[in-house]
C-alpha cells in the first residue's frame, strides 16, 4: 500500500519524475538527487514499508538480488572501484526518509565519501551478555 504523503512512494510509482535506472513490478531504482558519489542510486519498493523491520520477506529477498544486479551492471558503466550498499533503520541509525530504501554508493579511490565508524572492541562481558540472550 502507498502512503499519500510519502515522497519515496511518489518517486517509486512515477508520480514525481526521477532519473530511473531500472523498474519492475516491485521496485524502481533511481539516481539519488543528493549523491554521495557519481552514480549513487536508490532502490525503492513501490509499496510503502517504513523500514527493514516492516519489509515483506519476499520483497526483502528480491531487494538483495536486485542490488547485486544493479551494482554488477553499474560497476562497468561507471568504472568505479567498489560499492557500499547502505540501508538505515530508524533516526538514530541515520534514516531520514521513513520509506525503506537501499543506497547503492559507487566508490572511487580517493573519493573521501564519509562512510565509516570508529572501530570498537568486543568485550568478554558484552559477548557473554549478547550470546546468552539471543
Amino acid at each position: 500500500m502507498k502512503e499519500e504523503n510519502c515522497i519515496f512512494c511518489k518517486l517509486a510509482n512515477g508520480d514525481i519524475p526521477a532519473s530511473t535506472l531500472y523498474e519492475d513490478e516491485d521496485f524502481r531504482v533511481i539516481l539519488d538527487a543528493s549523491p554521495a558519489s557519481k552514480g549513487h542510486a536508490l532502490i525503492l519498493p513501490k509499496e510503502h514499508y517504513a523500514n527493514l523491520y516492516e519489509l515483506d520477506d519476499e520483497i526483502a529477498s528480491k531487494v538483495f538480488v536486485l542490488a547485486k544486479k544493479m551494482i554488477t551492471k553499474l560497476t562497468g558503466v561507471l568504472g568505479c572501484d567498489g560499492y557500499n550498499i547502505v540501508q538505515n533503520n530508524g533516526e538514530t541509525a541515520g534514516q531520514t526518509v521513513f520509506h525503506f530504501h537501499m543506497h547503492l554508493i559507487p566508490r572511487y579511490k580517493g573519493d573521501n565519501v564519509g562512510l565509516g565508524w570508529k572501530m570498537g572492541e568486543l568485550t568478554e562481558e558484552d559477548k557473554k551478555d549478547i550470546l546468552s540472550r539471543v
